[in-house]
This record gives structure tokens, sequence and C-alpha cells, in this order.
């Protein structure tokens, strides 16, 4: 996921900066724009045994298909920048086209910012019952565009359809319960919680005997403990820190650690030092209890 990230990050980044290019020009925005999304995606963008340029199908050329064990599993229809493909339906149903007389059951539709994911045909439906992604790089936070487009990737594209699916129904239980008088970092501490005992450092007290203590990274992490007391967590945590740190700052954690850690540090103080980290660090630690 982090590879994703990185690559809509620059993909945003060359939008911004080269915005007149890429409106005018739809090749620029299928080799500047696309490969990069589909390569951190797992896609071999330079291997026809993955990626074929210039498909053809009875209604034209679809820009791109990808294939699978052989065979299409969808079609990628590229347009500029400058056209909004949002509001403008007629990309679409070209795109539905091609899939429909090729027999592929999926498409997607993007303009390097936005992207489209539709189910090419199921009987009785219209096109717009058919869309089972939106992804909006310009206008949308980017953990939600990086989440939705991962589900586009070589190893999780066969699962589309459920995984659409699965976001769409949480999305709407989660603005449903907010509508509800549900604070939304309850929702998340709910959504996000792994163990009945797992406390905030916020609700724990001085006096308290960790058995466990976890920092929050994609998932609560478990961090070992040398000692089962306050100080045990905030050594636990500082070694942590020490590792996810780039030289300087990785000497002076290591210096703050050794320096604490032959002090007999007070429970409180060692409390207060915690929230300080959390709160300057932007950690999230807890506590089993």
């Amino acid at each position: 996921m982090d590879g994703l990230r990185s690559a809509v990050l620059r993909v945003s980044r060359r939008m911004r900066a080269h915005r007149n290019l890429y409106e005018k020009n739809e090749e620029a925005v299928k080799q500047h724009l696309l490969g990069e999304i589909f390569q951190a995606l797992g896609w071999d963008w330079n291997n026809p045994e993955e990626v074929r340029p210039e498909e053809r199908t009875e209604d034209g050329r679809a820009d791109y298909a990808l294939i699978l064990n052989g065979s299409v599993f969808a079609f990628v229809e590229a347009k500029n920048l400058g056209v909004n493909i949002l509001k403008n339906e007629g990309p679409l149903r070209q795109l539905g086209r091609y899939c429909f007389n090729a027999g592929v059951r999926y498409g997607i539709l993007t303009n390097g910012a936005v992207w489209i994911v539709i189910k090419a045909f199921e009987e009785g439906s219209r096109l717009s019952d058919r869309v089972l992604l939106k992804v909006n790089l310009e206008a949308e936070p980017l953990e939600r565009s990086v989440l939705k487009l991962s589900f586009l990737s070589k190893d999780g594209i066969t699962g589309i359809e459920r995984r659409s699916s699965l976001l769409k129904a949480l999305e709407l239980s989660f603005s449903s319960l907010k509508k509800e008088g549900y604070p939304e970092e309850i929702l998340v501490g709910y959504l996000t919680a792994n163990s009945s005992n797992l406390l905030p450092i916020d609700e724990i007290s001085e006096t308290d005997t960790p058995k466990a203590a976890y920092v929050y990274e994609n998932g609560w992490k478990l961090l070992p403990l040398q000692e089962q007391s306050i100080r045990g967590v905030l050594l636990a945590v500082l070694m942590y820190m020490e590792r996810r740190a780039s030289e300087p700052e990785r000497s002076e954690i290591r210096r703050a650690y050794e320096h604490l850690r032959a002090l007999n540090l007070p429970p409180a103080k060692a409390f207060e030092i915690l929230k300080t980290l959390e709160e300057e660090e932007k950690l999230r630690i807890s506590v089993e209890l």
C-alpha cells in the first residue's frame, strides 16, 4: 500500500505542475499518469502478457486490456484531463460497448485524476447501477483514494465486486450512525479495537500494571515490554520510534532511551512523557491490563 500511496502523490504533483499538458494530451496522461499507477498496483505495464495497448473490439479499440490467466479481464479507456468523465457519460458508454461486444466483464475509465470502474453487463440494470467504484484524486483524501485504487491491484482485482460492495456498506453504515449522533472518533475506535482490555494511555492510571503495550500502525502493533510497568511501556515506545526514525533523529532517541533506562523513573513521570510523545509525535498508544 505504501508504494501505491507514493505513486498517487507523484501523479497528483505532476497534474498540478503540468495541468495544461494533461488537459490537452491524452498520450501524456497514458504515459505519465496511468503507467505510474498501474505499475504501483502490480501490473507490468510494458509486458504484453499483462497489459495490451490498443485492443481491438467490434466497436473500436480499447486503449488497454488487462490480462489475467491469458484472458482479458478488464478494458481500460483513457481520456485527457480536460474531459469531465463524471458528468459526460459518453466515454463511459463507449467503454461499456467495448466490454459488451468483447464479452469483457469489467471496464476502467480514467482521465488520470478520476477513475470509474464498471461492471459491463447485468440484465435489467442501467449503466449507473453498474458503477462499482469512483475515485477522484483531486477531490478526495489521499487515504480514501489509495484504498479504493488498491482494489485494482493485479493480485486483488478479481475481488473488485465483493470489495466495492463491502466498502459501500461500510460507508453507508458509518454515515448513518453519525447521523444517529455517534461521534466519528467513537465509531473509528470501535472498528479498530482488537481487545476488550486494550485501553488508551489517557484511560489508565499511574498505578496500573500493563501486561502489554501497543502502537497503532495500520492496525495495532504489539511492542515487547522489558518490564510490566508504565516505564516499561515508555521504553518500548522509544524503541519503536528509534526503529522508524532516520539519522540523526535515531541517535537522539537512542540517547534518550539509554538515559531513561538508567533512571529510577517514577510512574507519574513516565506517564507524563508518554502523553507528550502521543501528542507531539502523533502516536496512538494503548496498553493491555
